[in-house]
């Protein structure tokens, strides 16, 4: 049975064997019966309205509970001649996490419900009596229940009662009909066996900037609290939610009230949608774009290619350097001629790398996901593949296996990365892109904000200017030759400094199996880590008695057992000195209600600025100090692996790519304050000074 039903289940179970022992009321919530009209006409229809209050921090729940708790319900003693109506239920509260949503009241309710008067009731004093249920919750969960009355007179003339301001306010905050906003939904293409992306959208003129969908609840299917906000035409709202199928068929309509401004209870609809199977052709015949302008698109051009030079000394792509510095050792003997035809397709295959990488951007972009730099890290085909070829890199560099022109599937990996010639520099080039994405330079962000808010042949030039400032270095020292002039003549100490490098290959090689464990199961993990040490035993037996025919067995026995203990030993996991929660929107703006700043680490496992940011400048005693002086609440938000809610709020802080560290003052009404890529402890505390102001 699915994890919801079970705890549905447990919480009925929970109640009915509580409210045996409970007494009428429970001692958290108060009930009272309220009348909108002391005096009404026979045929008239009274408002009445079921007052619960709830002490501080305990609350009751709405129509659809959500993840837990349970509705409150009314059983009603009338009089004959007088008949009541469904609850109107007020707009709630959504309590945080998202995996967990439920919706709520706190503090005070009213649920409003009409009672008609039959138009031959007779003139008199009618006592109305009502039964109401409910949950209250805390820390703790208790039901409640009371036995409530009132006295309405029955005459010639309506008289409003001193509670009608109050009913009438609670009133107010009832949805209304959403027919006039020509709600649609329909289902994105993405699906798997049981959860799926639905689309929302409507009309709204008036400012939606906290926009939300709360769904009326199914016993056939689930849709998560988690909401994103994702672009669309003026005037118009969309919304991404997620459905989770329990059982049947994937639902062909959807209700619920739809928010343009959650801090707005009035601004909210009633609505029931039919779903259509796909997006109405005119949803992407118009995307909105930033305005474009020659000056830029100059400046960005400018910030693309001085990011992807910088790329050059950023932890990811330091291995390449490596490599790149031994080719250009070698090449330094040669004709300077043959040097920069090499560099110019070594330049070569990065540009196609950067151009292949926007295509596939652009096509996601097009497909409605969220497009950022560094998401084929998420990709698990992708992880898993790197790792493997860098492995074979480190193995040829360490010579267990050799490079000929006549090997085959095993020896052409390798052979690609250790020739100098046309093939070995194209792939250097391809090699060197694949692991600089996943580092986020200076100046690069300020270039890919731009990029992806413009049409396709903008995100293709700016990608290409990144690509032609990583790959400037090295056009700029093989078509100088004083410059080489400079590096070391080549002699036998290369066959040292090869095996050095392997040892620098080699550390990117647990790294990227690091990542890998994100997307694979323990068991998985193990027998990847299997895999992989199977393979370096087999290129030491290929080298060892294939290729050079010798039994150089104890050195080669050393490396391979090397390469298993260093890709078994993973380490603990990253947060460790700072109380971490899970990023979600509706935990930033419940710790800024209680009046407490909110600092949001926007991270990646395989993000190696990130880990950086962490050790030096945020998981130290200093900002310990501050966020336990300043009352700060620590999110996460995890981007390793693809997250479309961690990717729009990324988008939506006018960002593209980890790292993404904000520091929400307690001020609701202040803006966030979006810190630069590369911190320091200096940055960081004097944003946690300037949040708690």
């Amino acid at each position: 049975m699915h994890l919801y039903l079970v705890r549905v289940i447990l919480n009925i179970l929970t109640a009915a064997l509580l409210t045996i022992a409970a007494t009428a009321q429970a001692a958290h919530t108060e009930a009272k019966l309220l009348l909108a009209d002391a005096v009404a006409k026979p045929g008239d229809t009274v408002l009445v309205g079921i007052h619960l209050q709830m002490e501080p921090d305990w609350h009751t729940y709405w129509k659809n509970s959500g993840a837990s708790g349970i509705a409150t319900s009314i059983e009603w003693e009338l009089p004959a001649g007088v008949t009541a109506g469904d609850i109107q239920w007020p707009v709630p509260e959504k309590l945080p996490p998202d995996e967990l949503t439920t919706y709520i009241y706190q503090h005070e309710v009213i649920l409003i419900v009409p009672l008609k008067l039959a138009p031959d009731l007779k003139p008199g004093s009618y006592t109305i009596k009502a039964n109401p249920s409910w949950l209250e919750c805390k820390e703790q969960c208790i039901p409640g229940s009371a036995q409530v009355q009132a006295t309405l007179v029955v005459g010639n003339e309506t008289q409003p009662s001193t509670d009608a301001p109050a009913i009438q306010h609670w009133r107010d905050r009832v949805p209304k009909s959403g027919e006039a906003l020509h709600a649609r939904a329909w289902w994105e293409k993405n699906v798997s066996e049981d959860l799926r992306s639905l689309i929302l959208e409507w009309e709204s003129p008036r400012d939606a900037s906290a926009a939300d969908f709360y769904p009326f609840g199914s016993a056939d299917f689930e849709v998560q609290g988690a909401t994103e906000r994702i672009p669309a035409d003026a005037g118009k709202i969309r919304l991404r939610k997620f459905v989770k199928k329990f059982e049947g068929d994937w639902p062909k309509e959807i209700g619920g009230i739809l928010i343009g401004n959650t801090s707005e209870r009035g601004n909210a609809f009633e609505t029931k949608i039919q779903i259509a199977q796909g997006a109405p052709a005119d949803v992407n015949a118009t995307v909105p774009r930033s305005p474009f302008s020659w000056l830029k698109l100059f400046s960005s051009l400018s910030f693309a290619f001085l990011g992807g030079l910088i790329l050059n000394i950023m932890p990811c792509v330091l291995p390449v350097i490596a490599l790149k510095i031994f080719s250009f050792v070698k090449q330094s003997g040669e004709s300077p001629k043959r040097a920069r035809r090499l560099a110019v397709i070594y330049a070569l295959g990065i540009v196609c790398s950067f151009l292949i990488l926007a295509g596939f951007l652009i096509a996601a972009q097009k497909a409605g996901e969220t497009a950022s730099w560094g998401m084929q890290m998420q990709n698990r085909n992708f992880v898993l593949g790197m790792t493997i070829l860098v492995l074979l890199v480190t193995l040829n560099l360490f010579g267990l296996f050799e490079v000929t022109l006549s090997g085959k599937a095993l020896n052409a990996t390798g052979n690609l990365t250790n020739r100098t010639g046309a093939p070995g520099a194209f792939f250097n080039g391809v090699l060197a892109t694949a692991l600089a994405i996943p580092c986020t330079a200076p100046f690069l962000v300020t270039a890919l904000a731009f990029a992806f808010a413009q049409p396709p042949g903008i995100v293709l030039l700016v990608f290409t200017f990144i690509a032609l400032g990583l790959a400037s270095p090295y056009l700029v020292l093989t078509w100088n030759p004083n410059l080489m002039k400079f590096l070391p003549k080549p002699g036998p100490w290369m066959n040292q400094f090869k095996v050095a490098l392997g040892f620098v290959m080699l550390i990117t090689v647990v790294w990227l199996y690091k990542l890998s464990l994100n997307h694979l199961s323990k068991n998985q993990g193990l027998w990847f880590g299997i895999f992989l040490a199977t393979m370096a035993c087999a290129a030491w037996i290929w080298g060892e008695f294939v290729q050079r025919g010798t039994r150089r067995k104890a050195l080669s026995a050393v490396i391979a057992l090397f390469l298993v203990v260093s890709v078994g030993a993973y380490g603990a996991t990253r947060r460790e000195g700072i109380k971490w929660q899970p990023w979600s929107a509706a935990a930033v703006e419940s710790a800024r209600k209680g009046g407490h700043p909110v600092l949001v680490d926007f991270t990646a496992d395989w993000c190696l600025t990130c880990q950086l940011n962490l050790r030096t400048s945020i998981d130290i005693p200093k900002v310990h100090e501050k966020l336990a002086e300043t009352g700060t609440t620590t999110l996460i938000a995890d981007y390793t692996v693809k997250n479309e809610q961690i990717g729009a709020e990324i988008h939506r802080l006018g960002r593209d790519a980890v790292p993404l560290v904000v520091v929400f003052p307690r001020d609701p009404k202040a803006d966030p304050i979006v810190l630069p890529p590369l911190l320091t402890p200096g940055i960081v505390l004097d944003a946690l000074d300037r949040a708690a102001k």
